[in-house]
């Protein structure tokens, strides 16, 4: 009985430790800005694993085709991930009744749900709506950094994060047309992996969205950690469309604008869907059909703050931006980014106008 009394009080001991570590102060660094910016950057190809919490303040429409969405920039997230590299990564989703996982390798992704045991394998498109594994704190930090150069960022204070006094630096969008004030990025001094990053809009006091590492490993993930296997009696499913937005990228008969409001469209969205813009200056515009416009449209005139016309319906979210044009029955172009009100308003203007007609595909 001795010994066993001996032991629960060291464990208790050592998770008390961790603790504390966890609680400990940030140890402030006198590493500039630009030598943060360059590691970085460095170390957008280095592998890591961990424990990970999403936060996001973002209420945005729940409907279908989007649900996923408003739930992932809405609500808390956690995840477990293990990040090979960019093209060998496992990310799950942990659930009250299991997860469910992406795993990614070369240029397809299978989805795992436990719950419902079903594994779905689908190619990777170009264009696509945001899912779990691009709001972990490296990826997410990567995409913020686009665009940034070194008289866009400036130190700000250290913070402990995963158990790491993690120095911060701040990246300052150098577009005027971004809806985002600032983005904040704390990183492992050791290898530069961004462990936190929050998003702040324009007067808003708290960050509209925060990502950070719980638990954070700069090691490299072993091959069966970044793999998958059915479990007996699965057989693994293919998904030639893997959202609304590929869906239109394939088979809208459409072609969005080069430029919409002094924004280029980005190489890679050479088919229906266009992507504008970079990093913290960013659009997508969607071309959809009247049966996913309209309930869409109807949510979107129940959201705080909306601005509807004959025309066009509008809502801002924090740094979000989303415009839907037309009326009812009419289908219509989805805007959303992180542009502000006039540019967007701008960039469904030049949509409206310069988008071509290809005939029935």
């Amino acid at each position: 009985m001795r010994r066993w009394s001996v032991v629960v009080a060291g464990t208790l001991l050592l998770v008390a430790a961790i603790a504390g570590v966890h609680r400990l102060p940030a140890a402030e660094s006198d590493v500039g800005a630009a030598e943060l910016l360059r590691q970085v950057r460095g170390a957008e190809d280095h592998s890591w694993s961990g424990y990970i919490e999403t936060e996001g303040a973002l209420q945005l429409p729940d409907t279908d085709g989007f649900s996923d969405v408003g739930a992932l920039f809405g609500e808390r997230t956690t995840m477990r991930a293990w990040w090979h590299d960019g093209q060998h990564w496992r990310v799950a989703q942990l659930l009250l009744a299991g997860e469910t996982d992406l795993i990614h390798r070369g240029d397809t992704t299978l989805r795992w749900d436990y719950e419902r045991f079903d594994a779905t394998l689908s190619r990777d498109p170009a264009i696509r709506l945001p899912r779990t594994a691009d709001l972990v704190p490296p990826v997410l930090a990567a995409r913020l950094l686009r665009g940034v150069d070194v008289d866009d960022v400036e130190r700000i204070p250290a913070k402990r994060t995963a158990g790491v006094s993690a120095p911060g630096l701040r990246l300052v969008p150098p577009s005027d047309l971004s809806s985002i004030d600032h983005a904040d990025v704390w990183l492992d001094p050791g290898s530069g992996v961004p462990l936190r990053v929050e998003v702040h809009a324009d007067g808003a006091d708290s960050p509209a969205f925060t990502s950070q590492f719980r638990e954070f490993s700069s090691a490299r993930p072993s091959t069966d950690e970044v793999s998958f296997e059915p479990p007996p009696g699965v057989e693994v499913g293919f998904d030639d469309v893997l959202d609304i937005a590929d869906a239109a990228n394939q088979y809208a008969s459409v072609r969005p604008p080069d430029r919409v409001a002094g924004l280029e469209r980005a190489a890679s969205s050479d088919q229906a869907v266009g992507v504008y813009g970079r990093g913290m200056t960013e659009m997508i515009a969607i071309p959809i059909r009247d049966r996913e416009a309209d309930p869409l449209r109807e949510q979107l005139a129940q959201t705080a703050g909306v601005d509807r016309s004959a025309e066009r319906t509008a809502v801002s979210v924090g740094p979000l931006g989303v415009v839907l044009t037309g009326a009812a029955g009419e289908g219509g172009w989805l805007l959303a980014g992180t542009l502000t009100r006039e540019a967007l308003d701008r960039a469904a203007d030049d949509v409206l106008a310069d988008s071509v007609f290809l005939g029935d595909r």
